[in-house]
């Protein structure tokens, strides 16, 4: 889940999220989305979107995506490449006009269904370039294309993929997870992975909950935190 809150600092905002939510701060992640407005003839207060529950990274190793041993089976329906609704054709045509305004060829299609969740995938020439470096301008396509679709449908989630990157990326996530642990359970020495969103440090939890040896915790603020990897006391 995710809120927004504004205060004259970030600080402030955190407080009121803090009071309201009554949660510690460690139990949920803060992007800024508006910073504080400086100068003689400009004012204005920071606004951050606080994530917490199944949206922040609580350190109790849960998870942010679907268990399929607890979904129901998948129909023809839910793997149909077309538009089933009006919204659904929307955020198709709006994909596709923002592939083109940002000065690519790409066709996007639906690749799954499940529950308010919609999962598109972008077939493109330039897929390497709609992708970017570690999946960045994937994700802001994504994050855009979320903020349309809220706008028809608040319950609406899209997940937004292109030549299996997603998949992909997560593998590869799981198997730096398991190689810096292996290295700390034979080092005795704790060891730091790269920044990561919410999503990715649980996937870095859930991984490692049942290594032998070896115990995880977040590091850092904002969205973007560090899992740090140590030897289990």
């Amino acid at each position: 889940m995710q809120k927004e809150y504004e205060g004259r600092t970030e600080q402030e905002a955190i407080d009121k999220a803090i009071r309201e939510l009554g949660l510690d701060r460690d139990q949920f992640d803060v992007e800024v989305i508006e910073k504080e407005k400086k100068g003689l003839f400009r004012k204005g207060n920071v606004r951050i979107r606080v994530y917490y529950g199944s949206d922040s990274n609580a350190d109790d190793n849960t998870e942010d995506y679907d268990d399929e041993d607890s979904e129901p089976a998948e129909t023809e329906e839910d793997r149909n490449p077309e538009p089933q609704n009006d919204n659904e054709r929307k955020i198709l045509e709006f994909l596709d006009t923002l592939i083109m305004k940002m000065g690519y060829t790409g066709k996007s299609s639906i690749s799954f269904r499940r529950d308010s969740k919609i999962g598109l995938n972008i077939e493109s020439d330039d897929s390497s370039i709609i992708i970017g470096r570690k999946g960045k301008n994937l994700d802001a396509i994504q994050l855009i294309t979320n903020v349309y679709a809220g706008n028809l449908d608040p319950d609406i989630k899209v997940v937004i993929d292109s030549e299996n990157y997603r998949m992909r990326h997560e593998e590869q996530i799981i198997r730096t997870a398991y190689r810096t642990a292996a290295d700390v359970r034979r080092t005795g020495r704790s060891r730091l992975l790269d920044p990561m969103n919410p999503f990715e440090r649980r996937l870095v939890h859930t991984a490692l909950n049942d290594f032998d040896g070896v115990e995880t915790k977040s590091e850092g603020e904002g969205l973007y935190k560090q899992v740090r990897i140590l030897p289990k006391k």
